[in-house]
């Protein structure tokens, strides 16, 4: 595959900008980074994957077309390898890092997994983790510090990755294939597709929120009535 050219700064937060000027392989490097390093919890990966299914559909764009053969490729072996990785991180010291990192939203991340792991148990919880952003990040690391079997966490790591990215990807595609023209609406759709992704994530937050106050109200107390004489 060639080495991609681009004439301008790449804005690591915009998929199309990270499509464009690196391809397939931008691919597998931001899946990496986003399931496997606690620093790439700001990539955006959904809209990455459903972009990169969308511009894989011939026609689709003038700007770029990608292989859909490839990108499946690059986004099962970077979401795959980068949770392992990050699993791996988490045996060897997954706390200590978190605990270094003074990032309100990472912090946030790592309870709602914590969460997720005690609530559904382990295997449940790492293929859910994958389709909430910022939990996908931390979880991974937090199963390795967490002692999660290993093969436990392998198998459905596996899974839960194929599921994700596989989805996306091809959502996108059959939604390139369908109508004409569709990136005239790449924006819009990036848009719905991330506003889309942070939905499980605001309501694990409104829950984790709802939780704490309800556990705070504690009804008062009703004095005794007087005795009758």
């Amino acid at each position: 595959m060639p080495l991609p050219m681009f004439d301008q700064a790449v804005n690591v937060l915009d998929a199309t900008s990270l499509l464009s000027s690196f391809g397939a392989i931008g691919i597998a490097v931001v899946m990496f980074a986003e399931t496997g390093l606690l620093i790439g919890f700001f990539l955006p990966g959904d809209s990455l994957l459903f972009t990169a299914g969308l511009l894989s559909v011939s026609g689709a764009s003038d700007v770029v077309h990608l292989s859909l053969w490839q990108v499946l490729i690059a986004s099962l072996a970077g979401a795959l390898l980068g949770a392992q990785a990050g699993y791996l991180i988490g045996r060897r010291g997954g706390t200590a890092l978190l605990a270094r990192s003074r990032n309100r939203k990472l912090h946030q991340g790592a309870e709602r997994a914590a969460e997720l792991l005690e609530r559904y148990g382990h295997a449940k919880a790492v293929v859910l983790g994958r389709f909430i952003p910022v939990v996908r990040t931390v979880l991974n690391p937090l199963a390795g510090a967490l002692n999660v079997p290993a093969r436990t966490f392998a198998l459905w790591q596996v899974i839960g990755g194929a599921v994700w990215t596989v989805g996306l990807v091809l959502g996108g595609y059959a939604l390139g294939s369908s109508i004409p023209h569709v990136d005239t609406y790449l924006l819009p759709i990036v848009a719905l597709i991330v506003v889309v992704s942070l939905a499980p994530l605001a309501v694990e937050v409104w829950r984790g929120r709802k939780q704490e106050r309800s556990g705070t109200e504690q009804p008062a107390e009703r004095e005794p009535a007087p005795e009758r004489l």
